[in-house]
């Protein structure tokens, strides 16, 4: 029967991280070299997760230790490595060689230096709430959906939790801090989902800057004694 979703995230959800991180990125490890994706994996996760790649190492050894046949596969039984490129022959040993890199990582505590995301994966594991707010209120559809960008950041703020709504203004501080050209900029908001052009004259960075300062206003009913009768 198909694995449930606890049984899944027990056995394989740090080996489907590892994985996802090689979405659009070559899977060209080599023994003596991390390929872009697992560079991008450990610079992420060595900053928000530590303790998350011992899971990632076991769980590639024992993945490739014990790889599944195409008849558990097919019943969903166990977890299907995607499509990265390399003949099913040598997937075996592509993960062990994942595996020596973040055990190597681990145990001389070296990781990649900090950087501006790099990856589509990366990305969205550092701004989580900014992908959300960029992917679900600037799809394609938004012309359709608002009268402007700036009903849209309106509609976001009324029906989100105010807590997420400070994550957000936060993860857009830190992108402002990158020192990323407006062309990257640019690119940093259609990785993390937008589709739309900013509203002119603005730049993406001054976009940003001003849904920032949008958002950092809290709504008149979050305010401390907003609802509160006059003695």
């Amino acid at each position: 029967m198909p694995l449930s979703p606890l049984e899944h995230d027990r056995r394989y959800g740090e080996l489907d991280q590892v994985m996802r991180a090689y979405l659009g990125q070559p899977a060209d490890d080599t023994p003596d070299r991390p390929s872009h994706a697992l560079a991008a994996y450990l610079r992420q996760t060595w900053h928000d997760r530590p303790w998350a790649l011992a899971v990632a190492e076991r769980q590639l050894r024992e993945y490739a230790g014990n790889p599944p046949g195409r008849l558990r596969l097919r019943l969903g039984e166990f977890y299907a490595v995607p499509d990265v490129g390399i003949p099913e022959s040598e997937i075996q040993q592509w993960l062990y060689c994942l595996a020596d890199h973040i055990k190597h990582s681990v145990e001389t505590g070296q990781a990649p230096q900090p950087a501006a995301p790099a990856t589509h994966w990366e990305w969205h594991a550092r701004f989580p709430e900014l992908g959300q707010f960029l992917g679900g209120w600037f799809s394609q559809d938004m012309p359709d959906e608002f009268d402007d960008h700036d009903a849209a950041v309106d509609d976001y703020r009324n029906s989100t939790d105010p807590q997420l709504v400070a994550r957000l203004v936060g993860e857009v501080h830190e992108l402002l801090t990158l020192g990323l050209d407006e062309s990257d900029h640019a690119l940093a908001l259609a990785e993390l989902g937008m589709e739309v052009d900013p509203p002119s004259p603005y730049s993406p960075s001054g976009w940003l800057a001003l849904v920032a300062g949008q958002l950092a206003v809290p709504r008149a009913e979050d305010r401390p004694g907003a609802g509160t009768a006059l003695e």
